[in-house]
C-alpha cells in the first residue's frame, strides 16, 4: 500500500519526509502526526502545544506539521506521513474539501485519522471528529447581541476563512439568531477577513469608511479579526460607539475583555479538544478501543468581564 502512495508524492512531500524523520514506528514505539492549518495563528499554536503535551503524557511520540495556511502544504505533509509510517494522524484540516483526498489516502493506507476543530465531511472511515459546536458558538454571539441591544442594532459581520468548517458554522449560528429578527437587527455589512488580524483591520477600516454612521456591533468569527477591528475603530475615533465581540478566547483577547476594549469572546476550549482527540487516537492504537461516538462536540460559551474565570487560558493572561 505504501508503495502506491509514494508514486503520488510531490517534491514538497518528499521534503516533508526529512522533517518527519525516517523509519516506521515499532509496535511499542507509537508515533502520531499532529497537524494544524498554520502556526502563525496563536489559536493553533496553543492547540498544537496541547496535543504535544497530551501525547507525551500518554507515552507516544508526536511529529508536528505546520500547514502554513496552505492546503497543498498540509496535503503534502499527510502524504509524507503515510510513507514515513506514522501510526495515526490527528489533524485540524485547513479546508473541508481540499483536504478530503489526502485524508482518504491516509485511511486507505491503514492509518486512523482523528480530525479536530475543523471537520471533513464525505470521507468514510475517519475515526472521530472532536471539536466545538461552532453553530452554537455563533448562536451565543447572536444571543449576546439580542441581550445587549434589546431595541435593535446595526451589525458588521467579519467572517472567517471561506471553506473552513468553523467559519461556515459560526456564520450559520449567528444568522440562526439574527435572521429571526431582521426588522430590528440588521447586518449592514459582512465580509471575510480570513481569520487574520491584518485583514480584520483592513476590512473594518474599508467598511467604516463607506458608512455615515458607525455600526453598533462588530461580530468577528475569531479573536484575531476582532483585535484588528479594535485598531480600526480606534483609528476612526468611534471606539466608544462600537462594541466588538470575538471568538476563541485567546489570552490577548481576554486581556482586551478585562480592559474593556473587547466586549466579549467565545470560549471553545481548544485545549480540551486537543487532549480528547489525542486520547481517542492513543486508546485506538494501544488497546484497539474505538470511541463511543465518532462525533465529540464541546459547547462553547460567551466570555465577558463578568465570567473571565470560565476561560481556559486565563492563566496565560498578563
Amino acid at each position: 500500500m505504501a508503495r502506491s502512495i509514494k508514486t503520488m508524492l510531490t517534491g514538497v512531500a518528499v521534503a516533508g519526509l526529512v522533517a518527519f524523520g525516517a523509519g516506521a514506528a515499532r509496535a511499542d514505539d507509537l508515533t502520531v502526526m499532529t497537524s494544524v492549518p498554520g502556526l502563525n495563528f496563536p489559536f493553533f499554536v496553543h492547540m498544537m502545544a496541547e496535543m504535544q503535551a497530551e501525547g507525551k503524557s500518554l507515552g507516544v511520540k508526536t511529529v508536528e506539521s505546520d500547514g502554513q495556511n496552505s492546503a497543498p502544504k498540509q496535503t503534502a505533509d499527510v502524504e509524507a506521513a503515510v510513507v514515513q509510517g506514522v501510526n495515526g494522524i490527528v489533524i485540524s484540516p485547513i479546508d473541508v474539501n481540499a483536504m478530503a483526498p489526502a485524508l482518504k489516502t491516509a485511511i486507505d493506507n491503514g492509518l486512523p485519522v482523528v480530525t479536530i476543530d475543523r471537520r471533513v465531511a464525505g470521507v468514510e472511515g475517519i475515526t472521530a471528529h472532536v471539536g466545538a459546536d461552532n453553530v452554537k458558538g455563533g448562536e451565543a454571539q447572536g444571543q449576546w447581541v439580542l441581550a445587549n441591544y434589546p431595541n435593535g442594532a446595526n451589525i458588521i459581520n467579519l467572517q472567517g476563512q471561506p471553506g473552513a468548517s468553523p467559519a461556515i458554522d459560526r456564520n450559520k449560528g449567528l444568522h440562526n439568531v439574527l435572521d429571526q429578527h431582521k426588522d430590528k437587527y440588521k447586518i449592514v455589512a459582512e465580509q471575510t477577513a480570513n481569520f487574520a488580524r491584518d485583514q480584520g483591520l483592513a476590512v473594518t477600516e474599508s467598511l467604516l469608511a463607506g458608512m455615515t454612521t458607525p455600526p453598533d456591533v462588530i461580530v468577528a468569527a475569531n479573536d484575531d479579526m476582532a483585535l484588528g477591528a479594535i485598531e480600526a475603530v480606534k483609528a476612526k475615533g468611534v471606539a466608544d460607539k462600537v462594541k466588538i465581540i470575538g471568538f476563541d478566547a485567546l489570552p490577548e483577547a481576554l486581556g482586551a475583555v478585562r480592559d474593556g476594549a473587547l466586549a466579549g469572546t467565545v470560549e471553545q476550549f481548544p485545549g480540551g479538544q486537543s487532549r480528547k482527540a489525542m486520547q481517542i487516537m492513543v486508546a485506538l492504537l494501544k488497546d484497539k478501543t474505538k470511541p463511543e461516538s465518532d462525533l465529540v462536540l464541546l459547547t462553547p460559551i460567551m466570555i465577558t468581564k463578568s465570567n473571565l474565570d470560565k476561560s481556559e487560558r486565563l492563566g496565560e493572561l498578563k
